[in-house]
């Protein structure tokens, strides 16, 4: 069944369910099947959020507030290549297509990871 129902949230998504499915589904739990019904409680709110913050702190490509453009896409841009660099058969899949050695593509990688947007855009200080 594709709903799930716990003591602070129902959610449902079987949002295009033939009548009889409908049916049998309305009297299993006990709601219309197209209604999304959300329950969350005040001290839920603020777990998530404090969950969200100790992540942004632990962790530099989650982001926070004040993050840019500039910044937000270059924290996209090392992820990538630190991806392509630690995934050999990605890297190998890259040397064959750009004729160069898997050395060669590490190397370049590593490279465009110190400026992968080019240099920052100077900041207008009010």
């Amino acid at each position: 069944m594709c709903c799930f129902e716990s003591k602070f949230q129902i959610l449902s998504c079987d949002l295009n369910l033939n009548p009889k499915t409908r049916k049998r589904h309305e009297t299993d739990i006990g709601y219309d099947s197209a209604l999304l019904l959300v329950y969350v409680q005040a001290s839920d709110r603020f777990n998530i959020n404090s969950q969200l913050e100790h992540l942004q702190a632990k962790y530099v490509g989650t982001g926070h507030a004040d993050l840019n453009r500039f910044e937000w896409a270059v924290n996209i841009q090392r992820d990538s290549y630190a991806s392509y660099i630690g995934h050999y058969p990605i890297l190998a899949y890259f040397a064959i297509a750009e004729n160069e050695s898997i050395g060669r593509e590490r190397y370049n990688f590593m490279q465009k990871m110190l400026l992968p947007c080019g240099l920052p855009p100077e900041r207008e200080d009010d």
